[in-house]
């Protein structure tokens, strides 16, 4: 790092050092592709105003981490802890216990003592990630049964209190160092485990919702605003804090949260579990069927929130971020009995569903107790990322496509260029109408330079009898 002139460092200098851390028919324009996200899009929050909006410097690092993210479009999320043990969910069997999951609280919360990931290795994580095509990780750092997955101060409900001691988050940031790849926190603000959180005397079944009337609310705050602070500045200022408030939000005090966090973390994105609007919206397990906008919050896994969306494209400065995030099969942490595995298939279609609307696709993995990522994951992963390597121009850097509701596919576009998903391959042609001038089209992974003859308004395009890519082929339309 160098000094400016005098020999003193800058705030961006001073602000980094904190940081140790893609014949049918159908009619609109692709000439016309919606403009660029990353000219319009600011945060809404009180805590970015206050914190990045008045400060230059600040500003322009949290500008430049949303344009990054705003391109990135692939994640891989990680939930891992001991409940890997029992192959049940985390956290939820004992906040709502269920047949499904056989494990009494007792034997859960005490799951710790016999955790020991021998195979863990956090570069073998990180090298899947990038063969997958995923440009960032989000790590669990600490779940709603408040087992910290670091080396927290505050606690000793903790992963060097396991019989394996080593620092596992510790261990990933510096492997993502190693490799170049971004790393987010995901922190739950409610924790079954604090005395201050609930009273723990009681069944976590019944009080899971947290009790903020009572006295010792003031306590829990405190070290829930502690630990953030320690895996911002012992750990290193993530790409993303990753909020996971479930219920009643507002009782976590999120403005004042963020806003120390935006203070020693001013590039980090925030999302918008904490009670505050945040930088993007998490819709979790679908894919909303319009683009969301500012003002209207999609959180969660109810799809009747996208109802409240308008309908076709956003106006400048209207588009707001988003990110909906996924299971490969039906269970976030480790299950060896849940086999419901989604095909390569469904999880190219969804990354391109979800880039058609602007957004980006968080994909969960869950790690083994033993450390191990699932080969059933790893195989799917590495074929998604085989796909993107031919097919990537058409996902990163991309915004939502200026065709939606189509029936053979979606658009993505970047700048003069629309990228056109055909999932079900027509024959012989398609039409495409009500369009700027089309200059050129080809097909994405061999560079093939398709015929087309112009028709009023649109164009005939020729197609190759058969189909390039069994999941997703693209078409890369240019317009003068």
């Amino acid at each position: 790092m160098k000094a400016q002139k005098g020999g003193s460092l800058g705030r961006r200098d001073v602000f980094r050092m904190m940081g140790a851390g893609g014949a049918a028919a159908f009619s609109a324009s692709v000439g016309l592709a919606a403009k660029s996200p990353r000219s319009t899009t600011r945060a809404t929050s009180v805590a970015w105003r206050e914190v990045n909006g008045v400060d230059a410097e600040r500003h322009d690092l949290w500008q430049q981490r949303m344009d990054w993210w705003l391109d990135a479009k692939f994640g891989m999320f990680i939930h891992w802890d001991p409940s890997s043990l029992a192959s049940v969910e985390i956290s939820w069997p004992i906040m709502a216990p269920s047949p499904k999951w056989p494990i009494s609280q007792e034997e859960y919360v005490n799951l710790y003592q016999r955790f020991n990931p021998v195979n863990y290795n956090p570069d073998d994580w990180v090298k899947l990630a990038k063969s997958a095509g995923q440009r960032y990780m989000v790590f669990t750092t600490k779940h709603h049964d408040g087992f910290c997955m670091f080396d927290s101060a505050f606690t000793d409900y903790k992963i060097t209190n396991t019989p394996y001691r080593k620092d596992v988050l510790m261990m990933l940031v510096e492997a993502c160092r190693r490799h170049d790849m971004p790393l987010g926190y995901y922190y739950s603000p409610p924790d079954m485990h604090h005395p201050a959180y609930r009273d723990t005397s009681k069944l976590a079944k019944e009080n899971w919702q947290g009790e903020p009337a009572r006295p010792q609310w003031p306590v829990y705050l405190q070290y829930m605003q502690l630990q953030l602070r320690e895996l911002a500045t012992r750990y290193g200022e993530p790409s993303v804090f990753w909020f996971d408030g479930l219920n009643d939000q507002a009782k976590f005090d999120g403005d004042h949260v963020e806003r120390m966090l935006r203070e020693i973390s001013p590039s980090s994105l925030f999302n918008n579990r904490l009670g505050t609007p945040g930088d993007y919206e998490t819709p979790e397990q679908f894919v909303p069927d319009r683009i969301p906008v500012k003002g209207i919050r999609i959180a969660g896994t109810n799809p009747e929130e996208e109802n409240r969306l308008p309908s076709g494209l956003p106006r400048p400065g209207e588009f707001k971020p988003w990110e909906t995030c996924m299971t490969i099969n039906d269970t976030w942490a480790y299950d060896k009995n849940d086999h419901n595995f989604k095909s390569t298939k469904e999880l190219i279609q969804t990354l391109v569903n979800v880039a058609s609307k602007g957004g980006n696709f968080l994909l969960d993995v869950g790690p083994s107790p033993h450390g191990d990522i699932e080969h059933e994951f790893q195989g799917r992963l590495r074929d998604v990322g085989k796909w993107l390597a031919i097919n990537g121009e058409s996902i990163y850097g991309t915004t939502y496509g200026p065709l939606q509701d189509l029936s053979i596919g979606k658009t993505t576009a970047k700048g003069g260029t629309t990228y056109l998903h055909i999932f079900d391959w027509p024959q012989e042609s398609v039409e495409i109408s009500g369009v700027g001038r089309v200059s050129r089209v080809s097909l994405l992974a061999r560079g093939d330079i398709l015929e087309f003859k112009r028709s009023g308004n649109g164009v005939t395009v020729q197609l190759p009898a058969q189909a390039p890519d069994p999941y997703d082929s693209v078409l890369k339309i240019e317009t003068s």
